[in-house]
């Protein structure tokens, strides 16, 4: 099983970063509204992907998830920038 973490950026431009291990299945989550989807994400009518990077384990990304979250929103902002805006998707 392979393990994806992520960021979207709401209507709002402010950042979130989640991690899954079914990227279609969690965005329907968020999407939806519902007690599944992450509750910071409920307030926005819309976000997108704009960075995904897969790992391994559930560990991995777990451990790079805190680290991203840790940074400031200008370096969240260059990491997207310097991946084109493209994610790891495929």
């Amino acid at each position: 099983m392979s393990y994806m973490v992520y960021i979207l950026r709401t209507s709002k431009g402010t950042l979130y970063i989640g991690q899954t291990n079914n990227i279609e299945r969690r965005m329907r989550e968020h999407k939806s509204k519902t007690i599944r989807s992450a509750k910071y994400l409920r307030a926005f009518p819309s976000f997108e992907i704009v960075y995904t990077e897969p790992f391994r384990t559930r560990r991995e990304a777990m451990q790079r998830e805190y680290m991203l979250k840790q940074l400031s929103k200008a370096k969240k902002e260059r990491l997207i920038r310097e991946n084109n805006g493209t994610s790891h998707l495929g």
